[in-house]
Formats: structure tokens, sequence, C-alpha cells
């Protein structure tokens, strides 16, 4: 006899039919009526099932389902279903959860349902379904396998029939009216709403409750707790507080449902009222197509201008016509609307009116800059000539200095000068030709270069525009700016200016170009002839006294909201600053420690709001800190070997000393240290190979290079040092050495000498005068060729320096070693 028979025979007879028995009787049934003590169980990882549901359900089509589908086909058609208790999540599947299968009983809920397979599908596939009818609850006695499936011992709980109470009732009744409000919340409710009332009432608590309970969103132990309730009564209410429940979360989804509904419909109503009032406004011809709107724009700007060409406006036209038949979504049509957009938005034709009064110009820069007369003249020379021709043309101007000098603030200035517009923009760095002559409108975000774009800025075709680091500008294998910049500061070219993106020749001979660098050596040669250069020297001390007093002083103090009364600074401090804390050839330093002296004064006031604070020569080091510059006090005497030269530097000019010592030995022998240059190296050894050849004559000194080996030093040694002028230097140096005779006391020199003897001229003299002055140097020597630069200085430059004009070295002699 087969298991099943077995089971059938030892079980008690029950029913699932829902007939009511009569009392004292007993019901027959047949044998499919008869539940097994013994389930293969399927384990739930999401909700568990009610009695009375019909439910599909998914198991993964592996050998373990293969194995439960095959038993329950052969035997009894029934399976267990069992909620597992909470686990980490494994793979999600729409309709069942496919995790790690339990391992022990202690993973399973005791209480689940047991449910007749009504029908299988899908074996051939990766997923089985499954439709079952859930019929009782059951409580897990025992596990009897886990493999290949669970197979459980269970007790079965049929719900024993409760008297029904007026309380049941009420609950019952309850429980009817939430989920009425529920369909009204949600109609989705509707068609379960439908299939519950016809299988359940109010004299049937218990499976009105388990109907309930599965129609909500609880979470599945919210749902197991409702399962394990064996007594009708607890059951009910639990169910109730669930609805409530559900009934809030509905409320809460209608509001937000409702918000987003009203929003959209909002949006909705908009769009098309104005779809509708733009078509009436065109039945009406109140407005115009859209192609009609941007060719009207350019038009009444084109109105405004003078196109000096035929060609410029044969190109609008064409593109104008060309936008007409563009549909708007095209790609092109974009790209001509914003060629149009540059081609009528620039100011062709259009210039500002020149201030050609000389006297109110020299007032203007006078007031913004102190010094920098050079500038000054060139700017009302250009001026003078505007008077004469009837306008102003375009310059190209190139101004060098070390920084801090003012390049860049004077083109403000100048622009101020000549009523123009200013415009500035820096070349340090820039390593794309693109950004001088435009992008090719072929590519994606063409954009027309930085000069046209200036002329866009300005509204004006005669700006002055200031390219600032000249000295500085790049070159990658994105082209060469450089060589880009050739036609731009060019005044024979610059009137037929090609940009790439406008592809139409643009006049900017009426520009005036003014360019800033700190050196000349970086710019290409090309490049600098365009160019009329203009030298700024650093400032010396008087200068830089007067720019503090009339500039930077009240320019800081309205900055740190102070007055005059409340913070000042008397000049023999102003004095200390700039000779302890402030040398460099330009005044951002100066500026620098002002307003480092006003943050200091500022904590004070606020601290003290009463307070006149009068800045102390004693207050300097703790505003300031340790003084920067002191007195070279090594070479204060004279000393054999040891002479003071002039250099000149991107920051400036500056003094150094060269050092040089013998050392005897049997033979000659000649060492230059310092990091000098070739060009110094060579200098340096014409000096040495002079001065031996001097000396020779000379029996007194003649075997000095022969029984000495040499070493010329060139301090500081970390600094890289290079040029021909410090040539009389070193020969100065080697010739005090060799005779053991120091030179005059407070001399400098600068000059390149040669073989012969000749002493050749050198370059920046202004800036070297005022290195010397800065170092208190009051005697100088310079080469002949240059007296008329050294009395082209200003007079204030001048004062005080005893200088010394000579043409061979026997000269140089006579005055250093009297």
């Amino acid at each position: 006899m087969s298991e099943k028979s077995n089971d059938i025979e030892e079980i008690e007879m029950e029913t699932i039919d829902g007939e009511k028995e009569a009392e004292g009787e007993k019901t027959m049934v047949v044998a499919d009526s008869v539940l097994p003590p013994n389930l293969p169980v399927v384990p739930l990882f999401d909700r568990p099932l009610f009695p009375k549901m019909m439910a599909p359900i998914v198991l993964g089509n592996n050998k373990e389902s293969k194995a439960l589908i095959k038993a329950v086909e052969e035997n009894s058609q029934y399976v267990g279903l069992v909620l597992v208790k909470e686990q980490e999540e494994g793979e999600i599947h729409p309709a069942m959860i496919q995790r790690k299968p339990p391992e022990s009983m202690e993973e399973f809920h005791r209480i689940g349902v047991i449910a007749k397979i009504l029908q299988i599908s899908g074996k051939e596939g990766k997923f089985v379904h499954m439709m079952v009818q859930v019929l009782e609850r059951f409580e897990i006695k025992e596990l009897l396998s886990l493999k290949p499936f669970v197979r459980a011992k269970v007790e079965y709980k049929k719900d024993e029939k409760a008297e029904v109470t007026d309380e049941l009732k009420a609950y019952a009744v309850s429980i009817i009216n939430v989920i009425k409000e529920l369909v009204n919340l949600n109609p989705l409710f509707k068609e379960q709403l439908g299939m519950l009332m016809g299988q359940v009432d109010v004299n049937q608590p218990g499976m009105l409750a388990d109907l309930s309970a599965s129609l909500t969103t609880s979470s599945g132990q919210e749902l197991q707790q409702i399962l394990a309730l064996l007594e009708i009564p607890a059951r009910v209410e639990k169910v109730l507080v669930l609805m409530k429940k559900e009934i809030e979360v509905s409320k809460l989804q209608a509001k937000i449902n409702k918000q987003i509904e009203e929003r959209l419909s909002t949006q909705q109503r908009e769009f098309f009222l104005k779809q509708q009032l733009q078509e009436i406004k065109k039945e009406l011809g109140l407005t115009k197509a859209e192609h009609e709107t941007e060719l009207e724009k350019f038009q009444e700007r084109l109105k405004k201008l003078k196109l000096p060409t035929e060609e410029i406006k044969i190109r609008i036209d064409e593109e104008m016509e060309k936008l007409k038949v563009l549909d708007r979504s095209s790609p092109e049509f974009n790209v001509t609307r914003a060629y149009l957009d540059w081609l009528t938005i620039l100011p062709w034709g259009v210039y500002t009116k020149d201030n050609k009064d000389i006297k109110k110009a020299a007032r203007i820069l006078d007031k913004d800059h102190y010094g920098l007369q050079d500038v000054k003249n060139r700017i009302l020379e250009t001026i003078s000539v505007g008077v004469l021709r009837g306008e102003l043309t375009g310059s190209i101007i190139l101004l060098v200095g070390p920084p801090g000098v003012g390049k860049t603030s004077i083109g403000q200035s100048i622009a101020r000068a000549l009523n123009r517009k200013f415009y500035r923009f820096s070349l340090g760095g820039m390593r794309d030709e693109a950004e001088i002559k435009g992008h090719r409108r072929t590519y994606i975000g063409a954009l027309p270069g930085k000069f046209i774009n200036a002329i866009k800025s300005c509204n004006t075709s005669n700006p002055v525009i200031m390219l600032d680091e000249i000295d500085k500008i790049g070159a990658s294998f994105q082209g060469d700016p450089a060589s880009a910049l050739l036609e731009v500061l060019d005044s024979e070219q610059n009137k037929d200016f090609l940009d790439h993106y406008l592809d139409v020749r643009f006049d900017l001979s009426k520009v005036l170009f003014i360019c800033t660098a700190n050196q000349l050596d970086t710019i290409p040669s090309p490049l600098l002839d365009r160019m009329e250069t203009i030298r700024l020297s650093g400032y010396v001390l008087e200068e830089k006294m007067e720019i503090a007093k009339k500039f930077l002083i009240p320019k800081q103090l309205k900055l740190h909201g102070l007055t005059k009364e409340q913070a000042k600074i008397p000049s023999p401090v102003l004095k200390e600053i700039i000779d302890g804390y402030a040398r460099e050839a330009g005044v951002r330093n100066l500026e620098n420690n002002i307003k480092k002296i006003l943050r200091k004064t500022t904590k004070t006031i606020v601290e003290d709001p009463s307070a006149k604070i009068k800045v102390r020569r004693s207050d300097l080091p703790d505003m300031l800190g340790r003084r920067m510059f002191s007195e070279e006090k090594v070479y204060k005497k004279p000393r054999a070997g040891v002479i003071m030269g002039l250099a000149y530097t991107t920051m400036g000019g500056a003094t150094l000393f060269i050092e040089s010592t013998n050392v005897r030995s049997k033979g000659s022998g000649f060492k230059q240290t310092g990091q000098l240059g070739k060009v110094m190296i060579e200098s340096s050894e014409i000096a040495y190979t002079y001065v031996k050849a001097l000396l020779d004559k000379q029996p007194k000194h003649s075997e000095f290079f022969n029984e000495n080996f040499i070493h010329l030093h060139v301090p500081a040694g970390a600094t890289p040092k290079d040029g021909p002028s410090a040539g009389i230097t070193m020969a100065c140096s080697l010739y005090s050495l060799a005779t053991n005779r120091p030179i005059i006391k407070n001399m400098a020199m600068t000059g390149e000498l040669t073989l012969s003897g000749i002493v050749m001229p050198i370059g920046g003299l202004k800036e070297k005068v005022i290195g010397a002055k800065r170092a208190k140097v009051t005697t100088l020597l310079f080469p002949a060729d240059n007296q008329k630069d050294f009395e082209d200085l200003d007079d204030h430059i001048r004062a005080g320096i005893t200088a010394h004009f000579v043409s061979s070295f026997k000269q140089i002699l006579k005055i250093c070693f009297p």
C-alpha cells in the first residue's frame, strides 16, 4: 500500500466543504478532501498567503523545484506554503524572491498554509509557474527532510466555530466600511472588494479578516502575525488596525497624486493658451514668424551702421537669404543666426570722438601717474599729430620695464586722456592661434578671436587695446600666437585684418595698441620690429616717496576705511620703508607694506575708536618684520680684488660685486664661479688675457699671473648671470688683485672690454643709475659712448651722482687707481 493510502487510514476524517455538521453526526467525505499530515514545503520570502485565497507562485527551474513538483504530481497535489524569517536579499523576481534555501527549522515561521495545486506551467523555461488554492492553516511540528526539498510534519489549525457576538459583528462591519473607503481613495481596490463581498459576510469574521489582510500593502512580517493569530477576535482587531494604516497611506498617496495632476494640468493649460494666443496674433497680424523677427532685428542694427565695403554688405545679404529658407530645427540655422549676429553687432564705421585738447590730456596723465615722462610725451605727440591731421591714427607702443612700475595701469590713463574705450587682455601663456584670429565656422562652438571680441565689447572701432605680458606668449601644436600677431601689430596690414570666423576684413588701423613686457629677449624679432619700444625704468627713492604720498597712501586709506587723521606715515618713516623693505624697481612691494601697516592700524582703531596712530621708525620691525635690505658691511672699506659692478635685470637695475683672489702655484691658471653665462665667461677670459698682457710690461708685476692660480667669483652663486657689460669690472678686479691696490671708495662701473682695451657702450643705463642710487653709490664709471644717455636722464636721477666716461681701459686705471 502506498504512503498516501497509509496517511488516509491513520488520520481522523476532516472536511473542507464549509457545510454545517448536524449535532452528533459524522460527515462522510471523499478521498480528495482528506489533508495529508506530511507536506512538501515551498518557502515564501515576501508575503504569506491566507486561507480561501487563489494565487500564482513562481519557482526557479532548478533541481530542488523539479524534485518537489515530481513528488507533488505523483502523490497528493498538496503543498505547504510557509514564510521564511527575514534574511539577506538575493536575486528578486517579480512574483517570487529566489534566495538561498532555508537550512534549518529556525529559519521558518511556525504557522503556514496548505494549498492545492490547480495548474503547473513553464516546466521547460527558466521559471515554473503554479496556480494554487489555499485551504487551511497549519503548524509545523517537525522537519522531516531538507534535501532535495523541504518536507515537514504538520498539524492543521482550522478556525473554530466562534459565536458571532455583537462586538465581532461591529468589527466586521468596520472592516467592510474601511474597504469601501479604500475603494473611494484607490479605484484599484474595486474589483478586489467585489470578489471579497461575494465570499464573506459579517457572520464569517475569521474569513473576512484573512481576506482583508491580504488586500493591504503591509509587510510580510506584519501579515505573518495576522496568520499566526488563531483566536478570531484578536485577529479581527489586528486586521482593523492594519486597514486603518492602509487608509492613511492611501490618503497620502491620493494627496500626492492630486498635487502632481494639478501641476501638470496647469502647465498643459498654460501651454495650450500660449499656442492659441500665438495663432490668434498671427491671424490678426499682430505678430510675425520667428524667421521674420530675427531678420528684422538684424536689419534694424544695419541701419545704424556704415558698412565700409561692398563685400561685407553682400555677405550679410547672402546670409539673410539663407536664414529665410532654413528650418529652425536645422543645425545650420543656429550657425547662420550666430554668424549674422556677429556681423551686425560689430561697430562698422563707428568711432568715438577723440580728445584733441593736449593740455587736458596732460592733466589727466599727470593726475593718474607720477613720472613716466617718456610715455606721456609719446601720447601727447600722438594727440598733436591728430590735431594737425584732423584725426588720430592708430599706433603700436611697447612698454618694457620691471614689474610694478605702472605699465598696465598707464593704459587706462591713456584711454581717458584720448577719450577712448579701453580693453585689456593678457597674452601670458596663450598657446592657441585661434585666440588671436578666431576659429573657423566649421567647428562646433566657434567664436571670433580676442581682437574682434574687444571691438564688440567696446562698441567702437577705435578703442585702446592693451596686450599685457607679450613677452610671455607661448607656442604649441595648436599654432604660434606670436606669428598670428604679426598681422595685427602691423600698421600696413591691420587695416585689412581677416578673422577666421568673420571671414570678412575688419579695419584695425584706428586702434591704439599698447603692449607690455618685462624683457625683450623672449619677443620674436619680427614682432618686436613692428612696435615702438619705450623703456620704463624703475623709480628712485625720491620718486617712490612722491608716488606713495600722492597715490598709494590715499588709495589704501580709502580702501581700509581710515582718514588722514587716524593714520599717518611721516616722510622719515616712509623713507625707511622704501630703503629697508621695498628697494625693488617698482612700487608693488611698497604698496604691500603700506597695506600691512594700515591693517595693523585698523585693528588698533577698532579696539580703541578714539586712537590716532602715527607710525614711527621704531614701530616698523613689529609691523613689517626684520629689515629686508641692509648695508653691505663686508665691502664698506675698499679691498684689493673686489670691485662693484652694475647690472640690468628684469627686476630693474642692481649692483653686484666681483671678487678675485690668487693661490700660489707652479703655473698659471684661471677659474670662474657664480653661475656665469657663456657671454660673461668670455668677458672674464678677455679681461684675464688683457690684464695679463698689460702687466707683462711692468717688471714688478710681470710674473704674478705665471706664479698664481686666479679664482674669479660673482656673488650670489644661486643667481644665473650673463651679459658683456661686466668686462671692465672684471678687468679692474684682476688688476687690483695683481697690484694689491683697492680702487677709490664708493665707486661702481659698467662697460664691455675688448682685447685691445677699448671700452664698448652698454644698455640699460638709466636702470643701472637708479640701482646705484638705491645702493647709495655716488661715483659711477660708464663708456664714453653712453655720455649722451646719461645727460638725457632727469635731473633728480642724476642728482648726487659723479659720472666718469671712458673710452679705454688705461683711462679707467687713471680714475680708479690714482
